[in-house]
């Protein structure tokens, strides 16, 4: 990380980090003070989302169904498919919170982020301890991508969007497989719910 004055906050992003198990002993080691900020989304959404993104760049690996499920008649998920395990958030936090105490983490829903851009903003600025400089008036929504943007700025020309790879439509999945993985995923929810004080309302 560079090296950081006083009266400045250093960001840094890395998708990752969440499900890696070794990161929240690095990351601790390096500053207990850190502040994270996770952003989740409906684990089913995000799963597909997942898999839409891979299919566009390897289109001949099997089908969302066959990679979700061990067994599906018996409803057996398979929880090694990263897709499907990233989004048992209530098993990742475990790890963070013997490292970092909840108070200096912040959950932003993704849903909310797309609907409620500068609502979302807020909050993460209030977690941060800075002024609310982000607001609604820096945000438009671009009806192709289906996400909120940021309107261009007086150092930049052009608006900011979300890359190619974000936006694209999911693959059509069975409502069957759906709602099986809601039901595997309800538990994690809960526990996830009630762990960091907050209903995403997933369910």
């Amino acid at each position: 990380m560079p090296r950081t004055l006083e009266s400045q906050i250093t960001l840094e992003k890395t998708p990752s980090y969440f499900v890696t198990q070794e990161a929240p002993r690095r990351i601790f080691n390096m500053s207990r003070d850190t502040k994270l900020i996770v952003v989740v989304r409906n684990p089913v959404t995000r799963a597909i989302s997942d898999y839409t993104q891979t299919l566009s760049k390897k289109p001949d690996i099997p089908t969302f169904e066959g990679l979700s499920f061990r067994n599906r008649t018996l409803g057996l998920v398979d929880v090694s498919w990263n897709a499907i395990r990233i989004g048992m958030y209530a098993l990742h936090l475990e790890s963070w919170l013997r490292y970092f105490p909840l108070a200096q983490i912040h959950f932003v829903s993704g849903e909310r982020l797309i609907t409620d851009p500068a609502g979302e903003m807020g909050r993460v600025q209030d977690f941060l301890g800075i002024k609310r400089l982000i607001t609604d008036k820096h945000f438009y929504f671009n009806k192709t991508k289906g996400f909120p943007c940021l309107k261009k700025t007086e150092s930049s020309l052009l608006p900011r969007c979300l890359g190619k790879s974000k936006g694209r439509t999911h693959v059509q999945i069975d409502p069957e497989v759906i709602d099986q993985l809601r039901e595997f995923y309800r538990p994690y929810n809960i526990k996830f719910y009630e762990t960091v004080g907050q209903d995403f309302r997933w369910e």
